[in-house]
């Protein structure tokens, strides 16, 4: 249709849909600089509407405004208007561009700007679409788009122009989808493909383009092609967005392989009697079933229960929650897939894509829905659109997959208004909110189930030759289906692989969720979703209690983390839960799927704010390190500990007794030991509270069992820069380190450590110097080196003699009786070990007069006196256990069953003997293993047992003689005078 100019030979007319260009009577002008067709184009645009010299001036430079920017503007009015009034009396006022108080308006007809007459012919063809003409709306769009040029305002300077050249190019692109959609519904589909693919090209995420260019081909008998765009469209999203495609496309994807009639053009449709109402066709919108679906085996059962069990006047919905990559889609869509057969009147489906940065607005999914229950023609409002939805669905029985919500809002206006109906939503948060909504936690796959899924994607065969090496996978990826998924695929598309391999390339956490990606496919990217949903301080709090590698957290750590009063803190926490991204089993205590810690980890380092996350972890350290101090009081009272480093600014958790401070202990190890290493390249503020915690530990853990992870925190800490600038810590780390080896019975270590500590110490740190000898001595006693020992202990005699510590006086004192007894002064020893005892128990210090008993046993074992030494261990044994000490307990019991052997007690030796062997195998204690095995055999070779006897000889021997220490001999005689056959040869230390 061309527009036809009605007005006369010298009108003006103007162009600003394609280069901005002007003419009178048809001749063109000249418009000056660009700066000046700026001008022009900002008063064009404003239609009338006057324009002020500031707007001006703003719309033309921006933030660059030259110092006569007005002056110029002035400039640029007036040559306008000698272009567009060349004929105008000077002094004489334009008519045309006139000037209005600090301002300026162009006065042109309507039908004289290009841009108007477009959006008129729009307004055009919107009314007769509207009165059921649709080839002339059809029509008048086209004319419409016929007055374009090209691009709109090439070459015009300014953010003004430059915000228009996008709004323009919009509208033009809007006009243009609709013009297709148009020419679809009157049967053009093989006059537009080309047009929706250059179009689709030139826009490649606009669904709806893809959309129409997916029917018009169908429509056109490309039905390969057109399940082809859908492919390249979803693959595009992915990749370059992070989402799945819309439900419009989606839909459209789905009645394309369902073969829906409705989608025929409307000259191929088949023709109807004008008196019969088209027959409904139950839409089958249900995206594929996966073929290699696994486990869930009892979730399935309950949900298939739950949906089909509608009752009542109440639609039953059915929420699947969890985190992102879990399965929730995969889970919804097998079940709803197995449930066909009992919603006869079909299946909707919709992404809501409520992680993503564009939730579906439930309108439009209302319209999508509508028109799959045959509604031609959709109500404005999402009032009216879901009433008639409500209304279409009363009398039906159809169930409803919601995928992928944001929030209860969002689902509301699309949960059908009567029973027979059921509805199944997946979100990533629970929607509690949801009324009367069955809640259903997504959590990962059992191992069994994810080695299940991992097979049926590898190959049985393949993964039957490497279990263990499978199963290291599959617990990388956190049980996580997506990330096992991802993982086996991988594996499947490299035959020259070993699971092995891929195992390995997994264990590392640096690069774990690099690894788990494949394609348009990633792990890291899914739980992406999940965090840009967070509010900031959501997102803060999530990248903060991922500091601490700790498999939980305690809401008191969560508070201090945080940095905020508990309250808040706890809101924050459960807020994460409710988002899935944190998990809490139990009350008060939270913890991280493993790949989501690991996101969390990659977060913080990405945003690299090392001051915020150190003052978070020392917020944290120092809470720990207070409320050790307390336990340590509580654990071991009276007793001098080593004077702290840091000073903490929290009064830490009290603890009324023993038991408490132990069950304290036991339950926040892992968070302890973990907020260590945390800090172990911190700078020394940070690292010092890490240090005051670690030697607490050390002073208080004697199991073995923890030593090696203690031993490598230790050794971190001593590489540290931070450590290496300060002797005093440098020297605790050392003295720790020393103790850790002791207690490893790693003895050559253990002295090396603790005279390095010595030697970096000084004079005001005694406590420090006490313990740090007396430990010395300990190790010199245990290698067989007494005189050595000897000296150590009176060195720290000398130095407790100046301190007010008569716990640490009388353990000191039973200590330096076994030095007594080492050098065969057993008078002396006994002695010391009596005067030790009297002392503890003078103090009423329970651990102390645990700890001198049991010396003092030992010194009567070794004077001939077995039948004592045995009351004071079992009494020793008692004090232990009752105060929850259990590698003493083992201790004590080996040395028990060596006074029972002594006495003649061969039965109630080698009780003894198993007792304390089996508390020394639960808690990896070695040197006590020896000890009980040694005591253990003799008592079974006089029990007539010789056998299981010499089995645990050997065993003893293979301890002592690893650890180094001179109680491999005597066991090695008793080996030799029992047995003919030649001794094996004692194990290299």
């Amino acid at each position: 249709m061309e527009h036809q100019d009605t007005r006369s030979a010298e009108a003006l007319r103007f162009q600003v849909l394609g280069p901005v260009q002007a003419w009178r009577g048809g001749v063109p002008l000249a418009l000056g600089s660009p700066q000046q067709q700026a001008v022009l184009v900002a008063l064009l645009l404003s239609e009338g509407r006057p324009v002020t010299t500031d707007d001006l001036v703003d719309g033309i430079w921006g933030d660059r405004t030259p110092p006569q920017a007005v002056a110029a503007l002035r400039t640029y009015v007036s040559r306008l208007r000698s272009v567009l009034e060349p004929n105008r009396a000077a002094r004489k006022p334009s008519e045309v561009l006139v000037s209005m108080t600090d301002g300026y308006a162009l006065r042109i007809p309507a039908d004289a700007l290009d841009s108007t007459v477009f959006e008129q012919r729009v307004a055009e063809a919107s009314a007769a679409r509207t009165e059921g003409g649709l080839r002339p709306a059809h029509d008048t769009l086209v004319a419409a788009l016929d007055l374009w040029r090209g691009r709109p305002l090439p070459g015009v300077p300014g953010p003004y122009a430059e915000t228009q050249r996008g709004r323009l190019a919009e509208r033009q692109l809007a006009v243009a989808e609709e013009r297709c959609a148009l020419a679809l519904e009157i049967g053009l589909h093989a006059d537009v493909v080309a047009e929706l693919n250059s179009l689709s090209s030139a826009y490649p995420l606009r669904e709806r383009l893809r959309e129409l260019l997916m029917l018009a081909l169908y429509r056109s008998g490309r039905q390969a092609e057109s399940l082809g765009v859908y492919a390249d469209t979803r693959k595009l999203l992915i990749d370059e967005l992070g989402v799945e495609p819309g439900g419009g496309l989606s839909a459209m994807h789905a009645r394309i392989l369902a073969g829906d009639p409705d989608l025929l053009a409307p000259s191929a449709a088949p023709p109807k009697a004008a008196e019969e109402p088209a027959p409904f066709v139950p839409p089958a919108q249900l995206p594929a079933d996966v073929s290699d679906f696994s486990g869930r085996g009892k979730m399935v059962n309950e949900l298939r229960d739950v949906l089909r069990a509608g009752s009542g006047q109440a639609v039953v919905v059915t929420s699947l929650a969890g985190i992102g990559g879990v399965g929730k889609t995969t889970l919804a869509v097998h079940v709803a897939h197995s449930l066909r057969p009992d919603f006869p009147d079909g299946q909707l489906y919709v992404d809501l894509r409520g992680a993503g940065a564009s939730p579906a607005d439930p309108a439009v999914v209302l319209g999508d829905f509508l028109h799959a229950l045959g509604s031609s023609d959709a109500p404005d409002s999402l009032e009216q659109r879901a009433a008639l939805y409500r209304s279409l669905l009363a009398d039906k029985r159809m169930l409803i997959l919601l995928d992928n919500a944001r929030d209860a809002g969002q689902l509301r206006p699309l949960i059908p208004g009567v029973s027979g109906n059921a509805v199944m939503v997946t979100s990533r948060s629970r929607l509690a909110e949801l009324p009367g909504a069955h809640l259903v936690d997504i959590e990962e796959l059992t191992p069994d189930e994810a080695l299940a899924l991992f097979s049926a994607i590898v190959g049985a065969e393949r993964v039957g030759a490497e279990p263990e090496a499978a199963l290291q996978v599959v617990t990388s990826c956190g049980f996580l289906p997506l990330a096992v998924r991802i993982a086996a695929a991988r594996l499947a598309s490299r035959p020259r692989w070993s699971v092995s391999d891929l195992a390995r390339r997994l264990a590392d956490q640096r690069n774990r969720l690099q690894e788990l990606q494949l394609g348009n496919l990633a792990v890291e990217t899914t739980l992406g979703l999940g965090y840009a949903q967070l509010r900031p301080d959501e997102a803060r709090a999530f990248r903060l209690l991922a500091l601490v590698d700790s498999p939980d957290l305690p809401l008191s750590a969560v508070t201090a983390l945080l940095g905020v009063p508990e309250p808040e803190a706890e809101e924050l926490a459960e807020a994460l839960v409710e988002a899935n991204m944190l998990e809490c089993f139990t009350p008060g205590r939270y913890r991280y799927h493993d790949l989501l810690r690991l996101y969390a980890q990659r977060q913080n380092a990405k945003l690299g704010d090392e001051e915020q996350q150190q003052a978070a972890l020392l917020r944290l350290l120092d809470l720990l390190d207070a409320t050790m101090q307390n336990a340590l009081r509580v654990i071991e009272p009276d007793d001098l500990y080593i004077e702290p480093l840091h000073r903490a600014d929290s009064p830490g958790r009290p603890f009324p007794d023993n038991d408490d401070a132990r069950d304290w202990l036991r339950t926040e190890m892992s968070v302890l030991l973990s907020a260590v290493e945390a800090a172990a390249n911190a700078p020394l503020p940070v690292l010092r509270p890490a240090l005051d915690i670690l030697l607490c530990l050390v002073s208080v853990i004697e199991e073995p069992i923890l030593a090696p992870r203690i031993r490598t925190m230790l050794r971190a800490a001593a590489a540290s820069p931070a450590a290496r600038q300060d002797p005093l810590a440098l020297a605790c780390v050392h003295s720790a380190l020393g103790q850790i080896h002791r207690v490893g019975g790693e003895l050559a270590d253990a002295e090396s450590e603790l005279s390095r500590s010595l030697e970096l110490q000084s004079t005001d740190r005694p406590i420090l110097r006490l313990i740090t000898a007396n430990a010395l001595a300990i190790v010199l006693i245990m290698a067989g080196r007494p005189a050595e020992a000897l000296s150590r202990y009176e060195q720290a005699r000398e130095v407790v003699s100046h301190l007010d510590a008569p716990v640490s006086e009388a353990r000191l004192l039973g200590n330096m009786a076994r030095s007594y007894v080492g050098l065969d002064r057993h008078a002396e020893a006994e002695e010391s070990a009596r005067a030790a005892v009297a002392a503890a128990r003078a103090s009423g210090n329970v651990p102390c007069l645990a700890d001198t008993l049991y010396q003092l046993g030992v010194v009567l074992r070794a004077a001939g006196s077995p039948g004592e030494a045995a009351l004071h261990l079992r009494e020793a044994y008692e004090l232990y256990r009752q105060h929850r000490h259990p590698i003493w307990e083992g201790y004590s019991l080996a040395r028990l069953a060596a006074c029972l052997l002594a006495d003649g007690q061969f039965a109630a030796a080698a009780e003894a003997g198993e007792e304390s062997l089996s508390i020394a195998r639960e808690i990896e204690a070695a040197y006590c293993q020896g000890m009980a095995n040694a005591a253990l055999g003799e008592a079974l070779l006089e029990l007539g047992q010789p056998s299981r006897g010499l089995a645990c000889l050997r065993e003893a021997l293979a301890v002592f003689t690893r650890l180094g220490v001179p109680e491999a001999q005597p066991v090695q005689d008793l080996i030799a005078s029992r047995h003919t056959e030649p001794s094996p040869p004692p194990i290299a230390p």
